[in-house]
C-alpha cells in the first residue's frame, strides 16, 4: 500500500510539470478556451432566462453575441476617444515632456558620465523595424485570440461543450455532486466577475475624475487604462500609481499638488481594490495572500498578461473543485488561509 502510494506520488510530481509545458506551448488554443469559458458563464442564467420563455436556442445565443459585439463596440468607441484626446492635445504637455527628459539626460550625464548623442538618437533606439514587426505581430497574435475566444463562447452556449458532463465524466463520478459543484463554480465566477467589473469600473471612473481634478492630460485615457489594469490582481492597482505618478512629475511642479494628486490616486486604488472589493466578495474568495502571489506568478510565467488577468478565476476553480474530495480539503483550506 506504501509502495502505491509512493508511485502515485512520484507519478504525480512528474505529471505536473509536463501538464504546465503542455499549457504553455499550447497556450493559442488553451487562452481562448478557458478565457470564452468564464464569458459563457456570465451568459448563462439569461441563457436559461430565454429558454424559460420558450425562445429557441440560436435565437438566444444571437442575443449573446449581440450583447458581447455591443460591449466591444463601446470599448472599441472609449479607445478612439482616448487616443484623440491624446492626438488632439495642445502641444504644452509635449513641451514640458521635452525640458523633463533634457534635465533628465543632462542628470545621467553628469552622475555616470554617460555620453548621449541626442535624443534623437535615443528615440531611434525604441522605434525601428524590428519594434514596428513586434507590434504588428502582437496585433495580430490578438485578433486571433479574440475570433477563436468568440468561436469557443459560441461553443460552450451551444452546449457542444459542456462543464457539468465533462465534470461528470471524470472528475465528479456522482452526477448529484457534478451538478451540485458546477452550480457552485457559476455562481461564485458569475459574482467574481461581476464584482471585479464592477469594481474596476469605479477605479477607472474615480482615476479619470482625479486627472480632471487637478489637471492632468488626457483624464479619459488614464480612467481606461485603470479600468483594464485591474483585472490584474494586486499588480494593476501598483502599476497604475506607479506609471501615473510618473507621468504627472512632468506635468505638475513637485510641490503640495503633486503630493495631493499621488494621495488621490492611491485612495482610489485602496478605496475600491483593498477594502470595497473584499467585503462585496465575501469568504467565498477568501485566498491567502501568499496564494494569490504565487498564482500570479506561476500563470503570468505560463500566458503572459492573460494569465495574470485569470490567475484568480482559475484559482477559485480549483479551490472549488478540492473542496468536493476529502483527500484535498487540506489543500483547499491552506489555499483560502483558513485554519
Amino acid at each position: 500500500m506504501n509502495q502505491l502510494r509512493t508511485t502515485n506520488l512520484l507519478l504525480t510530481i512528474i505529471v505536473i510539470p509536463i501538464v504546465f509545458y503542455l499549457l504553455k506551448i499550447l497556450s493559442f488554443i488553451f487562452i481562448p478556451l478557458i478565457f470564452s469559458m468564464f464569458v459563457a458563464l456570465l451568459f448563462l442564467p439569461l441563457m436559461r432566462w430565454l429558454g424559460k420563455k420558450n425562445i429557441p436556442k440560436p435565437v438566444s445565443i444571437l442575443v449573446v453575441v449581440l450583447l458581447i459585439a455591443a460591449g466591444l463596440k463601446i470599448g472599441a468607441e472609449l479607445v478612439q476617444l482616448s487616443s484623440r484626446e491624446i492626438l488632439n492635445s495642445e502641444t504644452e504637455f509635449f513641451v514640458k515632456a521635452e525640458d523633463k527628459l533634457d534635465a533628465l539626460l543632462l542628470t545621467i550625464q553628469d552622475t555616470f558620465g554617460v555620453e548621449i548623442d541626442s535624443k534623437e538618437s535615443l528615440v531611434k533606439n525604441f522605434i525601428h523595424e524590428e519594434s514596428i514587426s513586434l507590434t504588428l505581430d502582437f496585433v495580430r497574435k490578438t485578433v486571433t485570440m479574440i475570433l477563436m475566444t468568440a468561436f469557443f463562447v459560441v461553443l460552450w452556449l451551444a452546449e457542444s461543450i459542456n462543464i457539468q458532463r465533462a465534470l461528470n465524466n471524470t472528475l465528479l463520478k456522482l452526477k448529484h455532486t457534478s451538478v451540485k459543484t458546477f452550480l457552485k463554480i457559476e455562481k461564485d465566477l458569475i459574482k467574481f466577475v461581476k464584482v471585479k467589473f464592477l469594481v474596476s469600473l469605479a477605479t477607472g471612473i474615480g482615476t479619470g475624475l482625479a486627472c480632471l481634478f487637478f489637471d492632468v492630460s488626457f483624464p479619459i485615457f488614464w480612467g481606461l487604462f485603470a479600468f483594464l489594469i485591474n483585472f490584474v490582481q494586486m499588480v494593476g492597482s501598483i502599476i497604475t500609481v506607479v506609471l501615473l505618478s510618473a507621468f504627472a512629475f512632468i506635468e505638475l511642479d513637485p510641490t503640495s499638488i503633486l503630493f495631493f494628486f499621488i494621495l488621490s490616486i492611491t485612495g482610489v486604488q485602496v478605496l475600491f481594490g483593498s477594502i470595497l472589493e473584499p467585503v462585496f466578495m465575501g469568504k467565498s474568495f477568501s485566498l491567502n495572500i501568499i496564494t494569490v502571489l504565487v498564482m500570479l506568478m506561476l500563470w503570468g510565467f505560463i500566458w503572459g498578461v492573460p494569465g495574470l488577468i485569470m490567475a484568480i478565476p482559475i484559482t477559485v476553480f480549483i479551490k472549488i473543485m478540492l473542496e468536493q474530495f476529502s483527500s484535498t480539503k487540506v489543500i483547499a483550506s491552506l489555499l483560502s488561509g483558513e485554519n
